[in-house]
């Protein structure tokens, strides 16, 4: 019985490696720093208001200040929708 003829494998080439594209994610740079900003500025507002017995920020406020702290607070939540 004739032999078969052995066919050699062609070696392993990998598949092209696929070119990789930059993602545009339409972020607006203003929104990290004013949404940290925000957090900032109300965490300190209320932390001046308890060190200070209530003296500081604003007398007048009272204990409103706490209100305008959390305030601050909240409208860093509110920028921070605006991050893609």
């Amino acid at each position: 019985m004739p032999k078969s003829r052995i066919r050699k494998k062609a070696d392993y080439t990998p598949p092209p490696a696929k070119q990789t594209t930059a993602i545009k994610l339409n972020s607006r740079a203003w929104v990290a720093p004013v949404m940290l900003a925000m957090f900032l500025i109300g965490l300190a507002w209320i932390v001046v208001f308890y060190v200070t017995d209530g003296s500081l920020p604003i007398d007048k406020l009272g204990n409103w200040n706490i209100v305008v702290g959390f305030g601050f607070i909240a409208a860093g939540f509110g920028v921070s929708t605006q991050w893609k």
